[in-house]
């Protein structure tokens, strides 16, 4: 009888994925979160364009704590989910396929998106 090298119990937790298998996963959570903030997000226009009362609840929301708490996720997962989907389209015309450059390329999607995202969040916030 063979016996079966796979493991049967698994713990996420314990499990230490490379760093483009973290990208990988990190896309997937941005594009869900993308995903499921979108009727809040079209809620929040609507109620901002239709009058100028509106506009002032909608933007004293977004300057505040909560808001900030709210939109500094959003951003992130809008500036990641945009480098890390460029960066698959990339991998798919096998550019960067490589391990070594893989791993670059992963390590730079992550950095760069939490710069982009502490630029923007700083830049709407000032």
């Amino acid at each position: 009888m063979r016996r079966d090298r796979r493991p049967v119990f698994l713990n996420l937790l314990q499990i230490k994925l490379p760093v483009p298998g973290l990208v990988s996963i990190a896309h997937r959570v941005s594009g869900v979160l993308l995903f499921l903030a979108l009727p809040v997000i079209l809620l929040m226009l609507t109620r901002a364009i239709r009058d100028e009362s509106g506009y002032q609840s909608v933007h004293q929301l977004l300057s505040s704590p909560l808001g900030i708490l709210i939109v500094a996720p959003l951003v992130w997962s809008f500036w990641h989910h945009l480098l890390s989907g460029i960066r698959f389209l990339l991998l798919e015309l096998d550019i960067g396929y490589e391990q070594q450059a893989a791993v670059r390329s992963a390590k730079f999607t992550l950095v760069l998106g939490l710069v982009l995202t502490l630029i923007s969040v700083i830049w709407w916030y000032s």
